[in-house]
């Protein structure tokens, strides 16, 4: 993946392969990226920190669009509101992905495993909530909306008990899909 300063792809690069805590040392801003090959999780901010945006291979601008005469970011990259890119973590699975779901925190309520994506955890299992979950292969998204909407988080191979206390306030996951090779 290959981060750049400025918008369309110009000013400044950096080209990173694996993960990166902190890319304010390398750039001042990024406004563009171009992933290449892999897929990358983006945190807007350090330590694994704030919203959590996937990217596979593609390119990606910051892009600002008029709405009711006033200039707003329209956030394609993500970045803070000085234009940094915080935290690269790249990762790759091979085998078999496998996740139980639970209704309640500390892995309570009702529980279903998964072995695939789920594009809606109400219509499959007639679950309304999701609120821990035990990633035990494989490495997962999961989403607050139905069908692979709304915000993301990453989910990689451990226990999860609560989703509150992990900056997730407020947000109930709805569907989940696996990250595989097709993303590459």
């Amino acid at each position: 993946i290959i981060f750049y300063e400025d918008r369309n792809f110009q000013g400044r690069s950096y080209e990173c392969m694996s993960d990166c805590p902190d890319m304010s040392s390398y750039l001042s801003r990024c406004h563009s990226c171009r992933v290449e090959r892999g897929c990358f999780m983006v945190y807007d901010r350090t330590n694994y920190m704030g919203n959590q945006y996937f990217m596979r291979r593609g390119e990606y601008v910051c892009r600002l669009h008029e709405h009711d005469g006033h200039e707003r970011l329209h956030q394609v990259l993500p970045h803070d509101p000085h234009g940094k890119t915080s935290h690269l973590a790249k990762f790759t699975h091979r085998g078999s992905y496998r996740m139980r779901i639970y209704e309640r925190e500390n892995f309570g309520g009702q529980m279903y495993e998964l072995m695939d994506d789920c594009d809606s955890i109400m219509d499959r299992y007639r679950m309304s909530n999701c609120m821990s979950c035990n990633v035990m292969e494989g490495h997962w998204l999961m989403y607050e909306q139905p069908n692979y909407r709304g915000r993301m988080m990453y989910m990689r191979p451990g226990e999860y008990r609560n989703f509150m206390s992990m900056g997730g306030s407020g947000m109930r996951f709805m569907s989940m899909r696996r990250i595989t090779d097709s993303c590459y």
